[in-house]
This record gives C-alpha cells, sequence and structure tokens, in this order.
C-alpha cells in the first residue's frame, strides 16, 4: 500500500469515526450514566469487534451475502430495530443512572452490535471498496484498514465517551438530562433514518 493510500485511509477512518453516529451517541449516553470505568467494555466492544467485522467481511463474508441478499436484510431490519430501543430508553432515562440505563452495555453486546449498525455496514463496505487491493494485497490491505479503525477510531471513539463523562456535571439538573437524553434520542433515530430510506 502507497503513503498516499495508508494516509487516505487513514483519513477515512478518522472522519466517519470521529461523526456522529449510533456507536458515539451511545458511548457518549453510557460514559455520561456510567463513567469511564463501566463504559470500558462498551468502548472496547466497538474498538475491536467494528474492525474484526471488516476482516470477516474482507476476507469472504461479502460473498455470503451476495449469494443470500435476504440475510443482509434482515440484519439491516433487526439493526434498525434494535437502534429504536435504544433510543427509547436513552429518551425515557429521567435521571443519571436510572432505569435500564443502570447497566452499561457489555463487551460482547457492543461487538455484535456492529454487526446491525447501518453505519458501520456503510464504512466497512466504503472502507473496502475504496482501499483494499483484490488479489495477493487483499490481506494486507484489509489488516491496514481494520488496524487503522483501532489506531485512528479508537481515539475517537474515546473522545466521545469522554464528552458524556464531562457532561455529567452540567446535567445534574433532571429538566436539562431528560432535554439531553431526548437530543440524543432523536440523533440516534436521526442515523438510521437514511438507512430505512
Amino acid at each position: 500500500m502507497t503513503y498516499e493510500l495508508l494516509l487516505a485511509v487513514a483519513l477515512f477512518a478518522f472522519s466517519t469515526s470521529i461523526t456522529p453516529g449510533p456507536n458515539n451517541i451511545m458511548v457518549m449516553a453510557s460514559g455520561l450514566n456510567h463513567g469511564v470505568v463501566k463504559s470500558l467494555p462498551h468502548f472496547l466492544g466497538i474498538i475491536i469487534g467494528f474492525p474484526s467485522m471488516i476482516v470477516l467481511v474482507g476476507l469472504g463474508l461479502s460473498s455470503v451475502f451476495e449469494a443470500y441478499p435476504l440475510v443482509h436484510e434482515v440484519i439491516r431490519w433487526v439493526g434498525i430495530a434494535y437502534l429504536l430501543y435504544l433510543a427509547w430508553i436513552i429518551a425515557n432515562t429521567r435521571a443519571i443512572g436510572d432505569s435500564e440505563a443502570r447497566k452499561p452495555i457489555s463487551f460482547l453486546q457492543a461487538a455484535a452490535f456492529q454487526w446491525v449498525n447501518p453505519k458501520a455496514w456503510i464504512m466497512v463496505v466504503g472502507a473496502l471498496a475504496a482501499f483494499s487491493q483484490p488479489g495477493t494485497g487483499l490481506w494486507m490491505s484489509v489488516a491496514i484498514i481494520a488496524a487503522a479503525f483501532i489506531l485512528i477510531g479508537g481515539p475517537c471513539v474515546a473522545a466521545w465517551m469522554l464528552f458524556g463523562v464531562g457532561l455529567k456535571r452540567y446535567l445534574n439538573d433532571p429538566a436539562h438530562l431528560r432535554r439531553f437524553n431526548i437530543g440524543m434520542a432523536i440523533l440516534l433515530v436521526a442515523s438510521i433514518i437514511p438507512m430505512v430510506l
């Protein structure tokens, strides 16, 4: 992979990892409700689960989806339903640590969520289509793309989690927290509108 292509992969990983999406909104809400330590499994599930998805799709799972497009369609609609459920939980959280928000998302839940996350699919397909090299270079290019999302995407996701932690002192007022949670739920729903349309 050339230097220019490496730079392009790095910029793609940064721009897609730092922008709002289901992972970032949920990890920010987790940081707010649970703090850093209890949100670490959620964070690690994202930064390990997503690159694992890149590797699996890049090295062959995409052929399964091409042969059986219904499988991909089912995964997409399950993801949309799950995101709507999470948006409902976030919107109805009345106080920091309230209700179902008391249970942070586990490592396995966060890693598995990547497979039903519409933004994750767009990122995987976009990265592999743009930056993977067919033939003997495939393994290396897939490994480089996955590594970029660990090394560059990880700090981006961490920034969202820490932003949530930092918001805690400003959202002690239940009315402010309620407005914030409703706003986050709306953003989460908005992040899936392109997938529905």
